[in-house]
């Protein structure tokens, strides 16, 4: 009987995870265009991404791709290190050009009977979380994609983003902190291997409130979770890592924060700023995270 995988497949040798995500797709696209280099062909894209797998997969203890930008060609060109845990991007987008991701379902190739995970540790699934009428297909969905992961035998990291409702933006009633928080008492309790969360205030506000909302967010996740970097100002991301590790996260699983404003620049820029970001960021989780298995 095979052993079922665990996170230190993702994970540095203190238990704690620092893992790059770079599994944008028309987000990215936008990205380069408002960086001013125009729309770029999906060629472009896709190396930019390997260029990031070449400059941070060594620092890394997990990277997270897309099977349509680049998933291929990272793994035929071996550009990971063998600790650095390969995450794969199940989720099948519904975004306009231009715009946010308004929704998301499974990849048919996932669920298909022949799938290729050669190389896998983890797989993710991206939920847009919304208090209105598909609530509840979502909270399906997410079961069914731990499923899946769990007859793979791969991990499991579920990332709930929350959005206020067109009647809740009427009202003056949104409340991030309380929708992220709610999220993740709905969610987390599904079983992932991981929970990818949001940060609390999106990072902002005086270190001492930042750290108590991370510690209600602890409260309310089951089992380990990590920060993502979406809405987060780059240079608030480092506290906002300090202070949800502080409050029980084992870490973060970023974008963003790492090469946002490197996009259309050289790749020399990769080294010159991204990696002393993710030098620094390591060094946090090294230091403050709660080790996975102590919330598993």
């Amino acid at each position: 009987m095979t052993n079922s995988p665990t996170l230190a497949a993702l994970a540095r040798p203190g238990g704690g995870l620092a893992m790059v995500a770079m599994d944008q797709r028309e987000s990215l696209r936008t990205m380069f265009d408002q960086a001013g280099a125009g729309r770029p062909p999906t060629s472009r894209l896709v190396e930019f991404k390997l260029e990031v797998a070449r400059h941070l997969g060594n620092l890394a203890s997990g990277f997270l791709i897309d099977r349509e930008l680049g998933f291929d060609e990272l793994r035929r060109r071996r550009l990971l290190p063998s600790d650095c845990g390969l995450i794969l991007a199940v989720d099948a987008l519904e975004q306009e050009e231009g715009g946010p991701v308004e929704d998301t379902g499974l990849d048919e190739a996932f669920l298909a009977a022949d799938s290729d995970l050669d190389g896998v540790a983890a797989v993710k699934l991206l939920v847009i979380w919304r208090r209105d009428e598909r609530r509840a297909a979502r909270v399906e969905l997410a079961r069914a994609f731990i499923e899946a992961a769990r007859a793979r035998g791969v991990l499991s990291v579920l990332e709930p983003v929350v959005r206020a409702t067109p009647a809740e933006h009427d009202r003056g009633s949104w409340d991030l902190n309380a929708a992220i928080g709610a999220a993740a008492r709905e969610l987390s309790v599904l079983g992932p291997s991981l929970y990818k969360a949001q940060v609390p205030s999106a990072g902002e506000g005086e270190p001492a409130k930042l750290l108590d909302a991370c510690r209600v967010l602890d409260e309310a996740v089951a089992g380990p979770w990590v920060v993502l970097s979406q809405g987060v100002r780059q240079d608030r991301f480092a506290a906002a890592v300090e202070a949800a590790c502080r409050a029980g996260a084992s870490g973060f699983l970023a974008g963003r924060a790492l090469w946002s404003d490197v996009v259309g620049q050289p790749p020399a820029q990769l080294s010159a700023r991204s990696v002393p970001r993710l030098e620094r960021l390591v060094s946090i989780v090294d230091e403050h995270a709660t080790p996975w298995w102590e919330k598993a």
